[in-house]
């Protein structure tokens, strides 16, 4: 099973980022998050991205300072943001000669065995070929993503998908704390073990900020998700995979059920 020390070591990781950490005032972070992805692609891991931030980037197109409340402008910042997105991506990993291939999904797709031999067809080729798939919720048609955190959710059902050996998902946040993290009494919490409940832990809400939907109960639920799937998750922040690629542990590790 894989161990946290072994992490950076994966032969196959789903890498979730969500909207706020790669727009707005953290835009320039996508950066970053591309030099790492390539550099665990280069170790020899296959690397799939789960990326939000489709209505975070097509949002200022549609001349909106935050993000639209109505489902209809919604979807319409979605289709507008996602080629914006996904060219930007593009740009940033040709300096690595790596091609990405987007993939759209929503959680009813993956509900769906026809359409789930297919996603995983589709997704198992893009590696095959040396190309990173880059995930994300299908917001023009889906209402799914625009509830609370179904990227997180998304992440730990195309983890389970591929048989990946590794969810990594990465947040504003370095890691889980016991109480949020502007909480005086909040303590950094390193590994959760499979089964644990968090008694006494607080999470907070589930939120919708002026970019993006999700928080730590998302990203708990999708932890918890993936592990009972037998694939360990780490979750920490963007700024932090460079680290993680790096082999450092960084975040909080969630320990994977043992299903051999």
């Amino acid at each position: 099973m894989m161990t946290r020390d072994r992490a950076n070591a994966a032969s196959r990781v789903v890498v979730k980022v969500g909207s706020s950490s790669i727009s707005g005032d953290r835009e320039h972070q996508i950066s970053g998050l591309v030099d790492a992805l390539a550099a665990w692609q280069e170790r020899g891991s296959e690397v799939i991205l789960v990326s939000s931030g489709a209505i975070a980037v097509g949002a200022p197109f549609l001349k909106l300072t935050d993000r639209p409340q109505d489902l209809a402008t919604q979807q319409a910042a979605a289709a507008v943001g996602q080629n914006l997105l996904m060219a930007r991506y593009q740009g940033l990993f040709e300096k690595y000669s790596i091609i990405t291939g987007q993939v759209l999904l929503t959680v009813g797709d993956m509900e769906n065995g026809t359409h789930r031999t297919n996603a995983l067809r589709t997704i198992e080729r893009l590696l095959g070929l040396g190309i990173i798939p880059i995930v994300n919720e299908n917001d023009t048609v889906a209402t799914q993503e625009i509830r609370f955190g179904d990227n997180d959710r998304l992440a730990a059902l195309v983890s389970e998908l591929v048989g990946a050996d590794l969810l990594v998902l990465l947040s504003d946040v370095d890691a889980l704390y016991s109480h949020p993290p502007t909480d005086p009494r909040a303590q950094r919490i390193e590994t959760v073990t499979f089964g644990d409940s968090l008694e006494g832990v607080e999470l907070g809400e589930a939120l919708v900020n002026s970019v993006g939907t999700g928080g730590a109960v998302t990203k708990v639920s999708a932890a918890k998700l993936a592990t009972a799937a037998g694939i360990p998750t780490l979750l920490s922040s963007t700024d932090s995979l460079a680290a993680v690629v790096a082999g450092e542990q960084r975040g909080t590790w969630f320990e994977a059920a043992d299903l051999h």
